[in-house]
């Protein structure tokens, strides 16, 4: 008896000796092929059934019985144990879902059964057909009358009873969705993440967009950006750090209601919490303000929840429950921050003072430090860590949000938040900056920074400027990162939420 459930894990040399094998039994399988000018592997199979659609029929039946009913489904070999006369396997869908597959003497004969033991190995794509029964053990599976592989593996499988390491998952995804089911959910969670903000937005009346990725001029972000070449304009190029400035000219054109899923690009640091690519929702509503996008964003992730988990609680990879429902806290930066450090800050606050907060502290000064950046760095090392519930940031320092309309009430701030989950920022959203007078001395103060060194800064946009000189109406806009949504739902780290993520 054979028993190929949970091999070792192959040295380099045991891959090189399987392959070997594995390639002339593919020779073998091109060689005894009647239409072998076809290659090793038949291009259609008489599938009747899928395995998630047997189980779902007949997943319930008794040990031992037996159906009538015969189906023809094809699916990966994650186990097999071959006896003198019967020989089993079971067969995986791209589910996770699987059914055993019996190969008998009495059913197929002493050559197809001899055939099954010398060529099918873990991993191939097998076809059987058969009558579905149920085994002695209860285990729902094909009585095979006729087989055939379907794709063979030539390099074999990890153990499937051994975990991974995570370098092995994100640089092996196609490993890693083979052999775990967790990776299979979490793409199958990205999904309903997607189609859940979708319908959200359809029954709020929002039209769903594509605006370029490659940009004449990179705009809508504080972010170093990716710079390619175009030959046929022979022009460099920009991939778009963020579509804001696009999605605002299509407010100006009348699409008051306006979203995009969307990829962006930044020129920056990998961390647990950042990619170079990764996955961006934006949009704008036209006479909203940011209270009335922080109500959106709010019922979007919600929303979103719901459709993962059945809830707005949600369980995280490690077993801990995150309740992300009710009504969200709302709380003032620079409030909040004065109550954390003991002391009033400000606007008005003199940067000499922020400055010895911060080396009293021992925060460190980003470069080309300016007051509003200086005040945020604070209220991370202050505030930050005592977020646990998710909570929106409000009215930030008006030099570090270019794009932002400043507060109704409230002199040297903006109407802006960010929304913070799990400790890490979620979601930004902010009443916009319509006034293109206003616009364009933000930045002109953006270029100044840009001439100093900061490479983050913005450029002056003239073509978005000349948009907002047709009239672009109050409204209010937000910005979240889909990876990081899977993060506050699932709980995992920014790299097993992006499916194939960018590795060294």
């Amino acid at each position: 008896m054979t028993d190929t459930t949970a091999p070792a894990e192959p040295t380099e040399e045991d891959v090189f000796e399987q392959k070997a094998v594995r390639l002339a039994k593919r020779e073998r399988l091109i060689a005894e092929r009647v239409d072998a000018a076809g290659g090793a592997y038949p291009v259609g199979l008489p599938i009747t059934d899928t395995i998630p659609a047997l189980r779902e029929r007949f997943g319930d039946l008794e040990a031992g019985a037996e159906t009538g009913v015969v189906a023809g489904v094809a699916g990966r070999v994650v186990f097999s144990r071959n006896t003198g006369k019967l020989c089993f396997a079971s067969l995986q869908a791209g589910d996770g879902s699987r059914i055993q597959a019996m190969v008998s003497l009495a059913a197929v004969g002493e050559e197809s059964l001899q055939q099954w033991k010398e060529l099918v190995d873990l991993g191939d794509h097998v076809f059987v057909s058969g009558e579905v029964v149920s085994s002695r053990r209860g285990e729902l599976s094909i009585m095979v009358s006729e087989w055939a592989i379907a794709s063979k593996a030539v390099l074999p499988l990890p153990n499937l009873h051994t975990e991974l390491s995570e370098e092995s998952r994100v640089r092996s995804r196609f490993l890693d969705l083979i052999v775990r089911d967790r990776a299979r959910e979490t793409v199958v969670a990205r999904a309903k993440v997607n189609a859940s903000l979708r319908a959200t937005f359809a029954s709020h009346g929002f039209l769903e967009v594509e605006t370029p990725m490659l940009q004449v001029q990179h705009g809508g972000a504080s972010a170093r950006p990716f710079i390619t070449h175009s030959n046929a304009f022979d022009a460099d190029l920009y991939l778009r750090i963020a579509p804001e400035l696009f999605l605002k000219r299509a407010v100006v054109g009348g699409i008051d209601r306006v979203f995009e899923i969307n990829r962006n690009f930044r020129n920056e640091g990998a961390d647990s919490t950042h990619s170079p690519e990764f996955a961006m929702l934006e949009a704008y509503q036209a006479y909203s303000d940011y209270n009335g996008i922080a109500d959106l964003t709010q019922e979007l992730i919600q929303n979103a929840a719901i459709a993962v988990a059945g809830s707005t609680t949600v369980t995280w990879a490690d077993g801990t429950e995150y309740d992300l429902g009710g009504q969200w806290d709302r709380l003032s930066m620079y409030g909040s921050l004065s109550e954390a450090a003991g002391r009033e800050i400000t606007p008005e606050t003199p940067f000499d003072e922020l400055v010895a907060l911060a080396e009293a502290e021992g925060v460190e000064l980003p470069p080309h430090a300016i007051h509003g950046k200086l005040v945020e760095e604070l209220w991370e090392h202050f505030v930050k860590p005592g977020l646990v519930r998710p909570t929106f940031v409000m009215d930030f320092p008006l030099d570090t949000s270019p794009l932002v309309r400043e507060h109704r009430s409230i002199p040297g701030v903006v109407e802006k938040w960010d929304l913070y989950t799990r400790g890490f920022e979620l979601a930004t959203g902010y009443s916009e900056l319509v006034d293109p007078v206003i616009q364009r001395e933000r930045f002109v103060e953006q270029a100044k920074l840009a001439a100093r060194g900061d490479l983050e800064a913005m450029r002056i946009d003239e073509e978005f400027l000349r948009a907002l000189e047709h009239g672009m109406p109050p409204t209010g806009g937000m910005g979240m990162g889909i990876d990081r949504l899977l993060m506050a739902v699932t709980g995992l780290g920014i790299r097993e939420t992006i499916l194939f993520p960018l590795v060294k």
